[in-house]
């Protein structure tokens, strides 16, 4: 019964262009001509029809197949419709959209895997290359990072990633294409959930009830998914009490007995803390007469770390996730210069198919705020508001 009703959905994706109608129709004698704008087919002709359209469902259920059970489907080759036919663009993402559908069920995989779980790291790879600008530092260590923690065949602990740096740099840029390439919906996965600290937790004195809805989420999420991440924004802002929460899930753990497999998190801070000796210490070196592409972690790890845990305007740097190293790695993301934020432009246009001049670029570029006054070397909002200001220059 699920197989047929599989089969009637994918038939029905099937485009209506058939070998023969305008758009695919060759040249013709008169007589052919004739015979062919009759009300009715040949029986030979409906027999090529018939075969075309099983030869393109055979396709359609080999891509859907290969999407939902990808293991051996590389050692088969889909087959080709006949001449005439293709797999236009609308019925590409309706058969996308009906194998995010089944794949919300979490035994569509094979082997008890988990198909919310894409885990793409050549699709992330490749958006950390070309669609985060100026972040040479972030970018390798995040991709390592991940790569590396989900390829273990056995895990201790969870994987948290602190991020910083000022605002509009790609901090929640990098938390969104993770979500996008490990889960197969992205943001709006069941396992992936953001918190937004000023909005979520807003006022200190419901800090018992933030903490008990906090506890709850992250306990159905980790009995849910075999594979959650948690995204904190604002982490600088977030209240002692669930910093103090949080420790324990960070922990290392006893590792599950053998053969069975530990269910991973990925934690991600995202917090401003820190920007300002970022932007010092890339400042003087650029003066010195490094490149920005010669920086490297050794030349900010130390003071980042340092100005963390020595700040008082936050509890961040003072909490267990900090004094008893349960992050793993701070990513320092630099501040942007004029040629990235003209980057960020000609993105902002290419995502909403718009047209744009470099004349357009350097407008919009350089409509925003760059510092320390005397060099103008780095803009204060980063890309941020970038998608708002192309609707000045839009006819």
């Amino acid at each position: 019964m699920l197989c047929g009703t599989f089969w009637l959905l994918l038939l029905l994706l099937l485009p209506l262009n058939l070998p023969g109608t305008q758009g695919h129709r060759g040249a013709a004698s008169p007589g052919q001509k004739a015979k062919d704008s009759a009300p009715w087919p040949s029986i030979r002709r409906l027999q090529e029809q018939l075969r075309s359209a099983g030869a393109l469902s055979r396709r359609y259920w080999a891509l859907f197949s290969c999407a939902l059970w990808p293991d051996g489907c590389e050692d088969q080759e889909a087959p080709t419709p006949p001449l005439g036919w293709s797999l236009p663009l609308w019925g590409r993402r309706s058969l996308d959209s009906l194998t995010k559908w089944f794949c919300r069920f979490q035994d569509c995989c094979t082997g008890g895997g988990d198909c919310r779980i894409a885990n793409n790291f050549t699709g992330l790879e490749s958006d950390l290359r070309m669609r985060l600008h100026g972040q040479h530092l972030a970018s390798k260590l995040v991709l390592r990072a991940v790569r590396g923690y989900l390829e273990l065949p056995q895990v201790d602990k969870v994987l948290a990633l602190s991020f910083h740096g000022w605002s509009g740099t790609g901090k929640n840029f990098v938390a969104r294409m993770l979500a996008e390439n490990l889960y197969r919906d992205g943001m709006r996965s069941d396992c992936v959930k953001m918190f937004i600290s000023t909005f979520h937790f807003p006022h200190p004195k419901y800090v018992d009830v933030y903490k008990e809805e906090l506890r709850w989420q992250m306990q159905e999420m980790q009995r849910r998914c075999r594979q959650s991440m948690f995204i904190f924004d604002e982490a600088e802002k977030l209240h002692p009490d669930l910093l103090e929460l949080l420790g324990p899930h960070l922990e290392p753990r006893v590792p599950e007995a053998r053969g069975a497999e530990s269910p991973r998190g990925i934690f991600l801070f995202l917090s401003n803390l820190g920007g300002s000796v970022i932007n010092e210490v890339v400042l003087g070196l650029l003066k010195a007469g490094w490149t920005r592409e010669e920086i490297t972690m050794q030349h900010l790890e130390a003071s980042l770390q340092a100005e963390i845990m020595e700040s008082t305007e936050s509890s961040f740097g003072s909490s267990r996730l900090v004094k008893e190293n349960l992050i793993d790695f701070f990513v320092p993301f630099l501040p942007l210069e004029y040629r990235h934020v003209r980057l960020c432009v000609r993105d902002a246009f290419l995502s909403q198919d718009l047209p744009y001049t470099e004349e357009a670029l350097d407008e919009i570029a350089k409509m925003m705020t760059y510092v320390p006054e005397e060099d103008r070397l780095f803009s204060s909002q980063g890309c941020k508001s970038i998608s708002q200001r192309i609707n000045l220059f839009l006819p």
